[in-house]
């Protein structure tokens, strides 16, 4: 099949850039596969996967932008990661990536993140994020500290992480956008990409993600499963399909992570490895999109997501 990625951000993106690193390893995902893709993204744009149609910036904006114009011939679908001005003439999906207003429901061609993310915009379709396991390191064996890592903002629960990673007695390392007050048993490490991320989570007893909205997904977590690292968060969005009882543990208060935050050291590095391995991997992506994109063409409806165990 020869599939057609678009987006408005130049990739490979610097810094962080969950949605944009996903679309690379969507890309490399279905390259191993043995598919064709094409990527529409801005000038300046490089994934070895994918062949580059360059997009001026400025078009991107202009109102009333045709993507048709721009589709390679023989590409069979369009895989839009950015909203569409206008509909493309050929066959095209939408994945959200967001949360749309509550009670707007998704349109006939948009494919969602997780299962509850689906439910929530009245679909059954849901791909969920993988990511290549060879850009994270695993290691069994952790150093003393555990981990937050995402935007400091309220809704990500990053002041729960802190109270609860200092009631429970450890060390907690924050990796975000900006500094917050610090205490001692605390250490802020500002943004963090590349190598110094892959060494934090592979490095980490754990993953604090105590997240106070429904998380569409919540990339982060799948990257600490790679690097073997156990998680600990809240019955949030899409929490609950991806921590398993093998990976880590879920609760409703802080106080609930604070008791449960012992019972980690229970649980296995490899556990989490296999599970993100089986479950959460490019590879499982790219084929979970490709029965979409068949689906759709066959019938012009997308089927319903696969739940993982």
């Amino acid at each position: 099949m020869h599939v057609a990625l678009y987006t408005h951000s130049r990739l490979p993106v610097s810094g962080y850039g969950g949605t944009q690193r996903v679309i690379v390893w969507l890309a490399r995902g279905l390259a191993e596969l043995g598919h064709k893709v094409s990527l529409l993204a801005p000038i300046g744009s490089k994934v070895p996967e994918a062949a580059l149609v360059a997009l001026d910036p400025k078009d991107l904006s202009r109102p009333g932008f045709d993507l048709s114009e721009h589709v390679p011939s023989g590409a069979e679908i369009v895989h839009a990661h950015t909203p569409l001005q206008t509909p493309t003439r050929q066959p095209w999906v939408f994945t959200l990536h967001g949360n749309q207003r509550a009670g707007q429901r998704a349109g006939d061609n948009v494919i969602c993140l997780s299962s509850d993310h689906a439910r929530r915009h009245g679909t059954t379709a849901f791909v969920y994020n993988g990511v290549d396991p060879t850009d994270f390191v695993y290691r069994s064996k952790k150093a003393d500290f555990d981990l937050f890592l995402g935007r400091l903002h309220r809704a990500k629960g990053y002041r729960w992480a802190i109270e609860g990673a200092n009631r429970a007695g450890k060390r907690l390392v924050v990796a975000g956008g900006w500094r917050p007050s610090l205490r001692t048993s605390l250490r802020y490490v500002g943004s963090v990409d590349g190598g110094r991320k892959a060494a934090l989570l592979a490095d980490a007893q754990c993953l604090w993600m105590p997240a106070l909205w429904d998380e569409p997904f919540g990339l982060t977590l799948v990257e600490a499963l790679m690097s073997g690292t156990p998680l600990l968060g809240t019955r949030r969005g899409a929490l609950p399909e991806i921590v398993s009882p093998d990976v880590g543990r879920l609760g409703d208060t802080l106080d609930d992570l604070i008791l449960l935050r012992p019972s980690l050291a229970t649980l296995d590095p490899e556990a989490c490895r296999a599970r993100g391995e089986k479950c959460f991997s490019h590879l499982s992506m790219a084929r979970e999109y490709l029965r979409m994109y068949q689906q759709y063409l066959e019938t012009a409806r997308l089927p319903a997501g696969r739940m993982v165990g």
